[in-house]
């Protein structure tokens, strides 16, 4: 009644049957299911998926490359952790200090470094997160938004897959379908060598791969936190930790 279409035209919809659907229609499901910016674009992501007359992209299967000049920007950023993600949420570069702030992360067998991954699969996933439901909230809905947006991503289906039969936590907030996007916020962090951090985040997209976003933290000078990140950089540089493009097969 709200959409203002026929019970069986809807029903085609939720079937997934979307091909020719107006504009009009669309603004009205928007409007009857009160979907925000995100859940409105996450619609019109799947309504490109189901139209068949769009020629299926291949699947994607390797890892992008990092061009030369967004490594030097990366490397630049030396006070402020700063990594580059993909929509998988795997870590495919860091520099010196988003090495260090997410050292337990790299700490594993399986690169790339993995936020999602990590958080429901690793004991220290709990530790470094203290709102670690709302942590693990985000982590999905951005994985269910990624979904829909690209649906040729082998090794998106394959870490969902993954984290599916291996996390219960990631099942059931998997099912709820809840979409997210990751822009600019606070993020609360407990690190092992420095302690508690409450830390602003901007995401960045790059124009050179859609796939890809370039993640920076800081903090309010003056604040702890921001004593924390000089904390961070003195105990980085005892590590020799070097900014590089962890890779994995």
């Amino acid at each position: 009644m709200l959409t203002q279409v026929s019970v069986d035209y809807y029903g085609r919809l939720e079937r997934g049957n979307l091909t020719g659907v107006s504009e009009s229609v669309l603004a009205s499901l928007v409007r009857a299911l009160q979907l925000n910016d995100v859940e409105e674009l996450h619609l019109r992501d799947l309504i490109r998926a189901c139209d068949t007359t769009i020629r299926p992209a291949k699947p994607r299967t390797a890892q992008p490359k990092i061009s030369p000049a967004v490594v030097r920007i990366l490397e630049a950023i030396g006070d402020l952790p700063a990594v580059i993600q993909n929509g998988r949420l795997d870590i495919v570069a860091a520099n010196r200090m988003g090495r260090a702030l997410y050292v337990d992360q790299f700490d594993t067998p399986q690169l790339p470094a993995n936020h999602a991954r990590f958080t429901f699969l690793d004991p220290r996933g709990r530790l470094f997160a203290p709102n670690w439901d709302q942590a693990a909230n985000d982590i999905v809905a951005i994985l269910r938004a990624e979904a829909g947006r690209d649906l040729h991503d082998r090794r998106l289906t394959d870490l969902i897959g993954e984290l599916s039969t291996r996390s219960d936590e990631f099942r059931i907030r998997w099912a709820a379908h809840n979409v997210h996007q990751h822009r600019s916020g606070s993020k609360r962090i407990h690190h092992r060598a420095v302690g508690d951090l409450s830390l602003d985040f901007e995401v960045l997209s790059l124009d050179s791969d859609p796939h890809l976003r370039l993640v920076v933290f800081s903090a309010e000078p003056g604040s702890a936190s921001y004593d924390g990140l000089q904390l961070l950089s003195n105990w980085a540089a005892t590590l020799k930790i070097s900014a590089e493009v962890p890779t994995g097969s």
